[in-house]
């Protein structure tokens, strides 16, 4: 008959996918025990590796079918730690508004559709935030598109992961002047994830509230695109300074920015203006000409409808592009380009409003 030493050492060897460390060590497994031919332990996933459950409970209930006299495996699923509790309906119920330690204030970057470029903003903004003298994070709530770790140059880099379960503090990564935390950097490349709504909620109060993000100035949040739950969560989990809402100047891209930026109003959120991406085109071989490829005007329309500031017209250069597929944002590779030139000048012109160093 097995022992309880030997169901540990065959636990000991089912790993979490992402960081390649053992479940025990981390303890994703708690209270493995033997109840005559039965091996039960109790499975308490944190919500950024539910997408590894059904993985996990394979490996776990063959290592542990495969010991002598182990007729049957039982596992007992936790509640995913840092995930709102599920009320009547399915509906998570998310407390009052509760301030990040550390953190002065709260920038959401959103859009109504994708294919705006709006992590793009979201990652130049930030490192023009840094680049002024702010202490900066980046959360990247995408959580099923998480495109930042790929624009920083870290998708190959892992978090530090302190604590078990439900006191688990994540450390961000160190990049570009900033700190900043992603989906992408906890799942293996090309890894979907899919989930509900209540295990996106539970991932996204953990990149707010179980991040040692230190002192910042101000964390920056990439939000995904349209109005879903990642939006309601932030907007209901943490008090903000305001969001951007990013658009182009053709017509189906301001249709879908209304929504957006009516969700954020209705949910009692600043709207801090527009920023209006790819304004126009600017070719290499000829910088002095500008074509507006998507239309004209879209971003100041939005802009005047809503009664909120026109924020930038941010130009579409190929370095841009080539920055954000090479790790290395267009603000730092190119700073002189004139995409560079309008990230900063909308750094500026929100630094100047909104924030003031430590």
């Amino acid at each position: 008959m097995a022992s309880v030493e030997q169901a540990l050492a065959a636990l000991n060897a089912v790993q979490d996918a992402g960081s390649g460390r053992s479940l025990m060590e981390l303890g994703w497994i708690q209270e493995p025990r033997l109840d005559g031919d039965r091996a039960v332990f109790r499975l308490a996933l944190p919500g950024f590796a539910q997408s590894q459950r059904d993985r996990i409970a394979t490996e776990a209930r063959a290592a542990l079918l495969a010991l002598d006299g182990v007729n049957d495996v039982q596992i007992e699923l936790a509640q995913p730690a840092g995930s709102a509790p599920i009320g009547a309906g399915g509906q998570g119920q998310l407390p009052e508004r509760q301030a990040i330690p550390g953190v002065r204030q709260v920038i959401a970057v959103s859009s109504g559709k994708g294919g705006v470029g709006k992590s793009t903003v979201a990652v130049n903004l930030a490192c023009a935030l840094a680049a002024s003298g702010l202490k900066v994070g980046l959360l990247d709530a995408d959580i099923y598109g998480p495109n930042a770790p790929t624009m920083l140059g870290v998708a190959d880099r892992t978090p530090e992961v302190r604590g078990e379960g439900a006191h688990q503090v994540l450390t961000p990564i160190e990049t570009c002047g900033i700190a900043m935390v992603s989906m992408g950097l906890l799942i293996q490349e090309n890894q979907p994830v899919i989930w509900r709504g209540p295990m996106l909620n539970g991932i996204i109060r953990q990149f707010l509230y179980q991040v040692d993000w230190g002192e910042r100035d101000v964390l920056i949040v990439d939000l995904p695109p349209g109005t879903g739950d990642a939006q309601l969560t932030i907007a209901q989990a943490v008090p903000m300074a305001g969001a951007i809402i990013v658009t182009t100047p053709q017509q189906v891209s301001l249709a879908d920015a209304r929504r957006g930026l009516a969700m954020f109003l209705q949910m009692g959120v600043t709207v801090l203006g527009v920023v209006e991406n790819m304004s126009v085109f600017i070719p290499p071989d000829a910088p002095d000409k500008r074509y507006a490829l998507f239309g004209s005007g879209g971003g100041a329309r939005l802009a005047d409808e809503a009664g909120v500031p026109l924020l930038a017209e941010l130009p579409l250069e190929m370095p841009v592009r080539e920055g954000g597929d090479s790790g290395r944002p267009v603000v730092l590779s190119h700073p002189d380009s004139a995409s560079a030139q309008a990230f900063l000048a909308l750094a500026q012109r929100i630094g100047a409003a909104h924030l003031v160093p430590a």
